[in-house]
């Protein structure tokens, strides 16, 4: 006897519901997986899942940091200041009297500081730099002058003035009345001086510790031109006796060798154009002070 079909269907329908009852689960739909085509698109052209159709969008396993914008670069370090130049040639001051002594100290300069930036000075300064793989340009710049400074010690005053022009000291008082040759130890400097203004000033040097020269209140009591001393045998030109066999005159050897030197107790003068003026100038009986 054959089933009617229907009667068969609802047998499964009724069977499949006692399931669901029993297990408790909900039934699930299944959609049959379309059919891909290479490169991920399905037949219709959609893309498959896992892809992604928006454009600039990252992959799937792409880092975080790949979708950061590129970093933009660090900006270079500035260039290094060029050393500042402090002094160069036709400079003046005390300044290069200084920068003189040390590089005398260090045996590149051997003239006296003349406060001067001359020809000799930037030879000296040229020769300093090279030997320090410094560029040679001769003129005195920050790094030049900070290795010097650590080469050499404070110059003392009569290495700032080994060659003179050292400012002179004031006037003694007994100095400012009649016609005076003013000598100061201090400063070892004289001043010609008429009635109170000093009509001109030189460097001088005087004798050591074991021949000292004699301080007080002098007159010029004789003058020789071409003076030869009878005792030491050496020229005294343009001399002005004021105290014994001490007097004022001009001393070759402190020209050259500037205050390495002293005389046996006189009082030399330097400048052989100065004192020959001088020499003229002052007569017998002109009063002579020299003090400290």
């Amino acid at each position: 006897m054959r089933i009617p079909v229907m009667w068969r269907t609802g047998a499964v329908a009724t069977t499949v519901a006692a399931l669901v009852a029993v297990s408790g689960c909900t039934v699930q739909t299944v959609v049959p997986p379309a059919e891909e085509t290479p490169g991920g698109q399905t037949p219709a052209g959609k893309p498959s899942a896992g892809t992604s159709s928006a454009p600039g969008d990252a992959p799937d396993d792409a880092s975080p940091d790949d979708a950061k914008p590129p970093s933009k670069p660090k900006p270079a370090a500035p260039p290094a200041l060029a050393p500042r130049t402090l002094w160069s040639k036709g400079d003046r001051g005390r300044n290069v009297r200084e920068l003189q002594a040390r590089l005398r100290q260090v045996a590149w300069l051997f003239e006296g500081p003349t406060g001067t930036y001359d020809g000799s000075t930037v030879t000296a300064v040229k020769g300093f730099q090279g030997k320090r793989g410094l560029p040679r340009t001769g003129k005195t710049d920050t790094v030049t002058w900070q290795r010097l400074l650590n080469m050499t010690r404070e110059p003392g005053k009569w290495e700032l003035y080994a060659s003179g022009g050292q400012p002179a000291a004031t006037p003694d008082p007994r100095c400012l009345t009649g016609r005076v040759l003013c000598i100061s130890k201090t400063s070892r400097t004289l001043r010609w001086m008429i009635d109170g203004r000093t009509v001109s000033t030189m460097d001088v040097r005087f004798g050591s510790q074991y021949t000292p020269t004699r301080e007080g209140v002098f007159n010029v009591y004789f003058k020789s031109r071409h003076h030869v001393s009878t005792i030491y045998d050496s020229p005294m030109p343009y001399a002005m006796f004021f105290s014994g066999g001490q007097a004022v005159h001009y001393s070759s050897d402190f020209a050259a060798t500037g205050y390495s030197g002293a005389s046996h107790g006189c009082v030399n003068v330097r400048d052989e154009g100065k004192i020959a003026a001088l020499f003229s100038q002052v007569r017998n009986g002109d009063k002579v002070v020299v003090y400290w």
